[in-house]
């Protein structure tokens, strides 16, 4: 497509809301203020009905996806609407507008049949609430959710697909603020009757089923509570489905306004407002529906609002009584006798400052060389940027409680220490996951290598792990330090760690427990399979190459990084999957060692050690300092290495002259040699600053 179509298929141009210069500005400034609104609501419902232990039923279950699918699709459309209000030129790449198409039909699909889902929980709940737990299980949840997400990807494939495998005219403006069905359809040149009618098909069955199930449950509902004796029962009945009922007449008035009027009081002015309603302002007042209708919502806010008011006013309340137990914490360290801490001490210091002039050097390697900006290295620069954070995140305040003579750290120090090691030591996880992926395509696919691992690839790669360790290791942070602290205040470790934290906590600890054990196995889960596959198919190419050299070539391009996550696994494993029988806090504290301080040291080591261009990279790296000193002192590296060899070669000549002098032969013929030597020489090293060889020479004639 790319080769027959060429700029027409590159990108397409969006007309847009306005196409006034003076309203872009104040729209840019609204539609930026609506979504982010958007964001925090939606991802706040999101992380609210996840954490709340009163919010974990059936309603809030479905009103979890709710927010996320409108998180989705005023995503799919948000961001592009506000750069485009920004750049001189409204386009958008041929890849992003099918993509951006395929994530909107999927999303607005699957709201459909999430509202529908609703409607029959709230149908169960009224009509037949002894039997509500029974009918709406987990495994029916899932069901009545998974479905709706199955049925609308596969739908918006199909849509997609059709749309773009068929051929584009040369006109390539959309009549739109987003790429949508209709508008593209009108931008085709081949016939768009079979995409049409697969379009009116199922968009009909999409309306009638999902309101069917709406009309059905509302009207059993409303039978129901009329015919409820107790006026105090009708009106918590109604309460119950309230917001609910008012986010279905918003959505279904948008698009029914949107899609259901007559062609001939269509105009372009009022489908575009007509959408921004339901791609943009819908989204917005749905979680605050939600939030300002809904006690039991409204109740989890404020008792989330508590928690963080009491967690500043009980640290505000700590700094001003300087409270020993509040205020700090006790770490053991790795040892208690004092004649161990100077040597370690020593040890450690060196260990640390290795691992920070290694990555940190790998790091501005990778940057500055010309050769080495490619995927690989791309990532490696990320990986010992991870392994210089949480190396710094433990190792500096380690070596200051060496040194000092209690090894306390601050609350705040102690919290603060755990979020980045988390974010980090994450982090690596899968960007090593990523690594592995990169050596998959470049010796598995090197002809679609570069198409591949794209730039835009490579930085999604990187960006999504720092994003969700971010959001984990926040999740776990405020988890266990809005907890109650016992008195006990001795954490029985070098650094702050979540599980010696979790054992001074005197509230209950079950919540935070789960979900450290649910994410480790599903950081576990979801980034060794990765490498293992990857590394599954990358032996699997090598064995069916038939040179010897080329499959040496391919285990070396990956060797750095097959021992990097040996090294790496293995201490996890060791750390964490051995049994409770065997550990002892001995081996555990030196595990914990090798991974937050031997492993950052080692990394950038075998990195350097076993990859040929970054030793190449060095080495060039090395030679470029060395001219800029010698330059700074008016003289090149091969100018200092030629006066180097010269001093050599006229010391050579100054014995050489003083045997022939002790000679019985130096008469004549020592005045001839001599001469000779003694004039090509000293012309040739007058320019030295050192005339020291011809001074003792001189001297030496002299006297004979």
């Amino acid at each position: 497509m790319d080769q027959q179509n060429l700029t027409v298929l590159k990108e397409f141009i969006l007309m847009g809301i306005t196409d006034r210069p003076e309203l872009q500005a104040p729209l840019f400034g609204i539609f930026l203020v609506i979504y982010a609104v958007s964001v925090v609501g939606n991802l706040g419902m999101v992380i609210l009905t996840t954490m709340d232990s009163r919010l974990q039923t059936p309603m809030y279950f479905f009103l979890r996806h709710l927010a996320f699918i409108d998180l989705g699709y005023s995503t799919a459309v948000g961001p592009k609407m506000l750069v485009n209000f920004v750049t001189n030129q409204n386009s958008i790449p041929y890849n992003w507008c099918a993509a951006q198409l395929a994530f909107f039909i999927l999303f607005i699909i699957s709201e459909l049949f999430i509202l529908s889902a609703m409607a029959y929980d709230r149908y169960v709940a009224i009509c037949n609430p002894l039997l509500y737990t029974v009918v709406m299980s987990p495994r029916v949840c899932w069901v009545l959710v998974t479905v709706p997400y199955l049925y609308s990807a596969i739908l918006s494939l199909i849509i997609t697909i059709k749309i773009f495998i068929s051929s584009f005219c040369g006109y390539n403006v959309i009549s739109h603020f987003y790429c949508d069905s209709l508008p593209l359809l009108t931008l085709l040149c081949s016939s768009t009757r079979e995409i049409e009618l697969i379009i009116l098909i199922f968009s009909a069955f999409n309306l009638v089923s999902s309101l069917l199930v709406l009309l059905v449950s509302y009207t059993r509902i409303l039978l129901a509570i009329l015919r409820m004796n107790s006026a105090e029962g009708r009106g918590k009945a109604f309460s119950t489905c309230g917001s609910h009922l008012t986010v279905v007449v918003v959505l279904y008035a948008t698009l029914t306004f949107m899609y259901v009027q007559p062609k001939s009081s269509h105009s372009f002015d009022t489908d575009k407002m007509a959408s921004v309603f339901y791609t943009l302002i819908i989204p917005m007042l749905n979680p605050m529906i939600y939030s300002l209708r809904n006690k039991e919502v409204k109740g989890a806010l404020c008792q989330i609002w508590k928690k963080l008011n009491e967690l500043v006013s009980r640290m505000a309340w700590m700094d001003r009584h300087n409270l020993t137990i509040m205020n700090e914490f006790i770490l053991m360290g790795i040892t208690a006798l004092p004649e161990l801490q100077a040597p370690l001490f020593a040890l450690f210091l060196l260990v640390y400052m290795v691992s920070v002039v290694g990555n940190l050097g790998l790091i501005i390697l990778t940057k500055m060389d010309s050769r080495l900006q490619t995927p690989m290295y791309y990532f490696l620069r990320h990986l010992a940027f991870t392994d210089l954070g949480y190396s710094t995140a433990v190792g500096p305040k380690m070596l200051v409680n060496f040194a000092a003579d209690q090894h306390t750290i601050s609350y705040n120090g102690c919290a603060t220490q755990l979020t980045f090691f988390s974010t980090f030591i994450t982090s690596e996880l899968f960007i090593l996951s990523a690594m592995a992926y990169d050596r998959y395509v470049a010796i598995c696919n090197p002809l679609l290598y570069t198409v591949v691992m794209s730039q835009r690839t490579c930085r999604l790669l990187v960006a999504i792990p720092y994003l969700y360790s971010v959001f984990l290791s926040l999740l776990v942070i405020i988890k266990i330090f809005t907890s109650s602290f016992c008195g006990y205040n001795v954490i029985r470790h070098f650094y702050c760690d979540c599980l010696p934290l979790i054992s001074l906590l005197c509230s209950g600890t079950h919540d935070i427990k789960m979900i450290i054990l649910i994410f480790a196995a599903f950081n576990l889960a979801s980034s060794l399979p990765i490498v293992l596959v990857s590394y599954l198919l990358i032996l699997g190419t090598i064995l069916r190459v038939n040179s010897a050299e080329s499959r040496r070539k391919a285990f070396s391009t990956c060797g750095s990084h097959l021992a990097v996550l040996v090294i790496f696994y293995g201490t996890l494993f060791f750390m964490y999957v051995q049994p409770k029988s065997s550990h002892s806090l001995d081996t555990d504290q030196m595990a914990s060692v090798f991974y937050t301080l031997i492993i950052p040291m080692l990394n950038p080591m075998i990195y350097s050690l076993r990859n040929k261009e970054v030793k190449g990279a060095l080495t060039r790296a090395w030679s470029m300092c060395a001219n800029t000193l010698f330059k700074s002192a008016g003289r090149s590296l091969d100018e200092a290495k030629g006066d180097f060899h010269l001093t050599l070669r006229c010391e050579r000549h100054y014995l050489d002259s003083r045997r022939l002098l002790r000679s019985p032969f130096h008469g004549t013929m020592f005045s001839m040699v001599f001469s000779f030597n003694w004039n090509l020489t000293e012309n040739r090293c007058s320019y030295l600053k050192d005339n020291y060889t011809f001074q003792k020479l001189a001297v030496d004639i002299q006297q004979r």
